[in-house]
């Protein structure tokens, strides 16, 4: 993972409230909260379709990274669920336990509780990953899978050391949305998102997480490579890697041998954040997998 490919927006209730949040309509009355194990979950919920999208933000994400996403499937006729995972977003920010199996119980009582399943299940990064485990452990609630820029996990202390420099180094605040898109760097698609996302406080702008509790759920996925847990996943599976992004053809390759039900495609021109820098080449692969599973 490169340091600026892993963390992702934090959506400001402020712009929730006013109904708008950089372009996406999310009004107050579609969020919606629960409570597990001491923590607060807050999730959107849009659409009113008998087939029903669930979307995981990766590391450092937010529930408003996926609006493109979002709105469309909506106008498609789904019912669509999105959560801000723990540690994340309106989510409790500090929680006790950031374990793969906390964020994997956590998926899985918002789709018992909301009634939503079987669900599409769709994650980017660290959220692809989670997806996975909820895949293989609870394949009951699963219709389809959809993992974007996320495979097995590993690589150890290595592969979490740049990202955790990278969160820590964090400036903040920073002064205005220029001062954070200098800092990022990257495409100005994706940068403009990300910066669109802060907190907006009387000081500046700043995330809504914390890089010691954000360092830690990570560490958790690289700790090993989960493989055992990939080759139990039944449900059809779509595997959308960027061509400039952090998941390795190689890795790819892999799990397509290892799995049983799975497909890939490459967007080109596109890095770890292809649904915010290549929106349509993601939207439409999209409906493609999820049209023949239908």
């Amino acid at each position: 993972m490169e340091a600026p490919a892993q963390p992702r927006c934090e959506g400001p209730r402020s712009a929730a409230r006013q109904g708008r949040h950089n372009g996406c309509v999310l009004e107050e009355s579609d969020w919606r909260s629960m409570h597990r194990d001491g923590v607060e979950l807050a999730y959107a919920e849009v659409g009113a379709g008998e087939r029903t999208a669930l979307l995981l933000h990766g590391l450092a994400g937010c529930v408003e990274e996926w609006k493109g996403t979002l709105d469309d499937l909506r106008a498609q006729g789904y019912r669509v669920l999105a959560l801000d995972q723990r540690g994340h977003g309106r989510s409790t920010r500090r929680p006790a336990s950031v374990t793969r199996a906390a964020y994997v119980e956590d998926v899985v009582s918002l789709i018992e509780e909301s009634g939503a399943g079987p669900v599409d299940l769709i994650g980017q990064s660290m959220g692809a990953h989670t997806a996975l485990l909820v895949a293989a452990e609870r394949p009951d609630l699963i219709r389809s899978l959809v993992l974007v820029e996320g495979g097995v996990g590993g690589g150890g202390p290595e592969a979490t050391a740049p990202v955790a420099r990278w969160l820590h180094s964090w400036p903040v605040p920073f002064g205005d949305r220029d001062a954070f898109a200098e800092f990022f760097g990257g495409s100005p698609r994706v940068a403009r998102a990300w910066a669109d996302g802060l907190n907006v406080r009387v000081d500046g702008l700043w995330p809504r997480w914390d890089a010691d509790v954000l360092e830690a759920a990570l560490a958790q996925v690289h700790a090993i490579a989960w493989w055992k847990a990939w080759e139990r996943v039944s449900a059809p599976t779509l595997v959308v890697r960027g061509a400039e992004g952090r998941l390795s053809g190689p890795e790819v390759d892999e799990m397509l041998r290892r799995g049983r039900d799975v497909h890939a495609i490459t967007v080109a021109a596109a890095g770890h954040d292809l649904h915010l820098e290549a929106p349509r080449a993601w939207l439409d692969a999209l409906h493609t997998f999820l049209s023949q599973r239908g």
